[in-house]
């Protein structure tokens, strides 16, 4: 694994009931904490049983129950919730994996937090919970897990653990405020961002990204953040009050670590290819939520990527000879030698992706497979980059600033990690992966995606000593696991598939009779009629899901003044507000509509009256275009299965179910949801979309 995560991901999760307002848990709570005094190195037999403590918490009656009561809140009954933690309960004591399909509205969070924390009493390893979105990381740090330590009696720690660049560097941070803070800084008007950050740290500021809030420039934060490369660990002056380690020494401390699927990879990563340096604690359990995902975040955080942009920023610190800044400014014998160096391996980088940057605008698309590199593609780079880490070993012998030897030898380390990446694009040095091009907002990057991950994840965990338990809403295909084990390579335990504790009857499904296949050239005309008309029945409140953000842009643009004519405001993917913003505009504002594509498909929780409509434009089949899905289909097809079979069909179904899924989130929700695809109902396989989601069809 060459590329680490820079931040952590988003989502979302159930919230049954407030943290506050839990006066009177000491006498409704069953559990004695004298039980609980055991003082294992690792897990061992249980002196708890899992299964009596969760059907105690769950069970009529029970805890959660009183709980209920306490907080005046009608208690209702969840059978899936207690089947899903007996079913976790029983993974744990057996050491043996789980994949669970647990529907939206079962409380899952509960469900799987209950086992961890009795869990939590008889082993010393902690348990890991991997999620894929931020909100789920908040909503269990924040909410589920201070209600349940209240709930249960037991004093258990947990932590939520984020990439190292996510912290403050005290040392780097003194080096940008010292003398050479004009030499490091991009542009001079940036020294008010490093002050603005020294005053918050002064004021109690925690020291991670987060909290710093967006008032602090990312170039900045680059400057200051803890970075593996340049960290001298417990050498460092700033050791004993660095912001990193100290989160460190929580998650190892912590009963329950929270971490998201970019550094949960990363970490197994680094694990499978021996010589330590693991990023999260020596785990006992992993609980792998928003499971849906394990597939594409594998093929990312087990693969490789180079970016031009990022290549030359980290040459960029070291000197920038536009602006004569960066690192090597420092004074010193060979520091006109090296900024020469720094100077070329940059004009390398940018010769490098040249041709790529040209072949990819040739294919006139956004991203392009390549099954070798051409000829004509020289690779300049590599003995640029080689040259200056050489330099860079040889002025590290002779310097005697600590702290400027310390970023020198992170620079020289990220020589060393760019030129492995390098070596494995430019040589096909990962077998089983396909190569490719792409480019966003004009800047170019360099992919190598394995293909074997079902054979990676079976190997690196599967198969390792601890308990791995996997649940999401959207696992199952035609009622069946088998799609998801092809994909992800799931062994060693059980598959459950929970009932929905929603009735069909809060939804319906609309189609109209008079639709026009995506094909056509008056599609988008047809779309546009149809989202008016649709929008109407519920006066806004809709979220209108696409699969292409051309075809959102035109029907925006149509109806834009048609909706504030109306009052209702149109909240569209891609403008000023961050997909959270517009999430929290579009709750407060109970007439807004949201056009939205890829990432409101998923993990998005609307609640109550704001969303009583979702319009899905068209079926989510994966474009064949991009390079790592058509190096999929052809991976199935030289095996002798129909690629459309086997990947195409039942990775739009699953995606269907996400979109559909926005809709009821609660048993008060009622709404509709409005399919504008003909090839529902005019193919064959139409019927597999329509039997996923449990709602009755109106024409």
């Amino acid at each position: 694994m060459i590329r680490p995560p820079d931040e952590i991901p988003s989502g979302s999760a159930e919230a049954e009931f407030p943290v506050n307002g839990t006066s009177g848990l000491e006498d409704i709570c069953s559990f004695s904490l004298d039980e609980f005094e055991v003082d294992y190195t690792t897990c061992s037999e249980p002196e708890i049983d899992l299964h009596s403590a969760c059907t105690d918490f769950f069970a009529p009656g029970g805890t959660l129950s009183q709980l209920a009561k306490i907080n005046g809140r009608p208690c209702e009954e969840r059978p899936q919730q207690l089947e899903m933690a007996l079913a976790i309960a029983t993974a744990l004591q057996r050491n043996e994996n789980l994949c669970v399909e647990a529907p939206t509205g079962i409380g899952k969070s509960f469900a799987y937090l209950i086992p961890l924390i009795f869990r939590s009493q008889i082993c010393r390893r902690p348990a890991l919970i991997s999620t894929e979105t931020i909100n789920l990381q908040q909503q269990l740090i924040e909410k589920d897990i201070p209600f349940l330590r209240e709930a249960t009696g037991i004093p258990f720690r947990a932590a939520l653990a984020k990439g190292r660049q996510n912290y403050v560097c005290r040392r780097r941070l003194a080096l940008l405020s010292g003398d050479q803070r004009d030499a490091l800084l991009p542009v001079p008007s940036l020294v008010l961002d490093t002050e603005r950050l020294i005053r918050k740290l002064e004021n109690g500021l925690d020291g991670e990204r987060g909290s710093a809030g967006d008032s602090i420039d990312p170039s900045v934060w680059q400057l200051v953040c803890s970075e593996s490369g340049n960290c001298a660990g417990a050498k460092c002056e700033f050791y004993r009050n660095c912001y990193y380690f100290k989160a460190r020494r929580q998650w190892d401390e912590a009963d329950i670590v929270v971490a998201n699927h970019a550094l949960f990879l990363t970490d197994l990563a680094i694990r499978s290819e021996g010589g330590g340096g693991a990023l999260l604690p020596d785990y006992g359990a992993v609980l792998i939520d928003e499971a849906h995902t394990l597939e594409n975040n594998a093929a990312e955080y087990l693969g490789v990527r180079l970016s031009q942009p990022g290549i030359v920023s980290m040459l960029n610190k070291l000197f920038n000879p536009e602006r004569m800044r960066g690192l090597l400014m420092h004074p010193g014998s060979r520091m006109p030698e090296l900024r020469q160096l720094t100077a070329h391996a940059r004009d390398e980088a940018y010769g490098f992706f040249a041709p790529y940057t040209e072949l990819v605008h040739r294919s006139q698309e956004n991203s392009l497979r390549l099954k070798n590199v051409p000829d004509e593609f020289p690779d300049r780079l590599t003995p640029a980059l080689t040259e200056l880490g050489k330099s860079l070993d040889e002025a590290l012998e002779e310097l005697d600033d600590n702290a400027f030897r310390t970023e020198l030898e992170g620079a020289r380390e990220r020589c060393r990690s760019t030129i492995d990446a390098l070596n494995i694009f430019s040589n096909r040095q990962m077998p089983d992966a396909v190569y490719y091009i792409e480019e966003n907002n004009k800047a170019t990057s360099l992919h190598v995606s394995p293909l074997n991950i079902p054979e990676l994840l079976q190997s690196i965990l599967f198969s390792n000593d601890i308990p791995v338990m996997l649940c999401s809403a959207t696992l199952t295909v035609r009622n069946s696991f088998d799609y998801f084990v092809s994909r992800t390579g799931f062994s060693g335990g059980e598959m459950i598939k929970l009932d929905s504790p929603f009735s069909p009857e809060q939804a319906k499904i609309i189609i109209p009779r008079e639709l026009r296949d995506p094909n056509d050239e008056d599609y988008l005309s047809s779309l546009v009629k149809n989202i008016r008309k649709y929008v109407e029945l519920t006066s806004g409140k809709a979220f209108v899901l696409f699969t292409s953000y051309q075809a959102m842009r035109y029907c925006a643009e149509m109806l834009q003044d048609e909706f504030e004519e109306k009052g209702w405001r149109l909240l569209l993917q891609g403008g000023e507000l961050s997909r959270n913003r517009m999430l929290e505009e579009f709750r407060n504002d109970v007439n807004s509509v949201l056009f939205g594509t890829d990432s409101f498909w998923t993990g998005v929780d609307v609640p109550g009256e704001s969303l009583s409509m979702v319009i899905l434009t068209r079926l989510p089949f994966a474009s064949p275009g991009h390079p790592l899905i058509a190096a999929r289909l052809d991976r199935i097809t030289e095996s002798g299965k129909s690629s459309f079979a086997h990947y195409s069909l039942p990775e739009a179904i699953l995606k269907f179910r996400q979109g559909a899924g926005r809709l009821i989130r609660s048993r008060t929700d009622t709404g509709y949801i409005v399919i504008l695809d003909p090839r529902v109902i005019s193919k064959g396989y139409g019927r597999g979309f329509l039997d996923s989601i449990p709602y009755g069809v109106v024409f």
